[in-house]
């Protein structure tokens, strides 16, 4: 049965009784509990920029709007659930691990767990041992994985469709043409296309730039959970860091709850849009 919640893994925040919609938000990257047997060799201050700061706060209302919401409490730097898990860098482990298929990621140093906390910029001053890698993905990665399953699964069982959405944010960037939100459908193959083009729309009238699938697409947990002909929908959504973040001082800028309000409405979309397609099911 799954747990609402699972010490230093996850939580769940859940919808009202009666209210429950088949929409599930995660936020994978946004976790600030640092587990003890982490045991890194680099600044903290470095480690907390790789956060996704507070974006599960800001898609904190979700339960208000009918759906549930899914939060990593471990750092993506300890074990990243938005990787394969046979993504993993073996120039990182100390010793053979059968199976393992490093991408693109983990020859950049950033795969299921990463060598570099940023470019040439060594995480750890050691190897790591098969033990302790294998006890990440049993103790955090599986069962972050198998909570979101888990509720993506209730919704599609329960109302015959799910809906999902993966909530990142992104560096800011010098270029001024940068977009304010990304969203990611794996070029179209993970969710309704009406759906996504209806959330540019939306942030678009709301004052945002926003860019579709570029640069990034959707990664491991939109592969999984993105089966449109079946009914399950899923895209990522990557927010600009600048919009409410100061990254230098690493904190809130002014310009946070001015954000947060802006992604209660598209929430409010979201729920409506979702709410519709029931109806429109009902009465097929």
């Amino acid at each position: 049965m799954l747990k609402d919640s699972i010490d230093g893994v996850y939580h769940i925040h859940r919808p009202a009784t009666g209210r429950a919609l088949p929409l599930v938000i995660d936020s994978p990257h946004s976790g600030r509990v640092y587990p003890a047997s982490f045991a890194y060799a680099c600044p903290e201050e470095t480690l907390r920029r790789a956060e996704d700061n507070e974006v599960d706060l800001l898609f904190g209302g979700a339960p208000d709007h009918g759906a549930a919401l899914l939060c990593a409490d471990f750092p993506r730097t300890f074990i990243d659930p938005n990787r394969a898990e046979d993504d993993l860098d073996p120039e990182l482990i100390d010793g053979q691990l059968p199976g393992l298929r490093p991408g693109s990621r983990s020859h950049a140093g950033i795969g299921l767990v990463r060598r570099l906390v940023r470019p040439g910029a060594p995480l750890y001053d050691r190897r790591l041992s098969l033990e302790e890698v294998e006890r990440r993905i049993a103790d955090y990665y599986r069962p972050y994985h198998a909570a979101l399953n888990a509720l993506v699964e209730e919704a599609h069982y329960s109302f015959g469709v799910a809906w999902h959405l993966n909530a990142h944010s992104m560096p800011g960037s010098v270029a001024a043409a940068q977009p304010d939100f990304v969203l990611g459908d794996r070029d179209g193959t993970s969710c309704d296309r009406a759906f996504i083009h209806a959330l540019r729309d939306v942030l678009r009238g709301l004052g945002y730039r926003v860019a579709l699938n570029n640069p990034y697409k959707g990664v491991e947990l939109v592969r999984r959970h993105g089966r449109p002909a079946a009914g399950y929908h899923s895209l990522q959504i990557e927010i600009a860091k600048p919009l409410y973040w100061d990254e230098v001082k690493n904190k809130r800028n002014k310009n946070y709850n001015i954000l947060k309000d802006d992604l209660d409405k598209l929430l409010s979309f979201c729920a409506d849009w979702v709410s519709d397609g029931l109806t429109a099911m009902a009465a097929d």
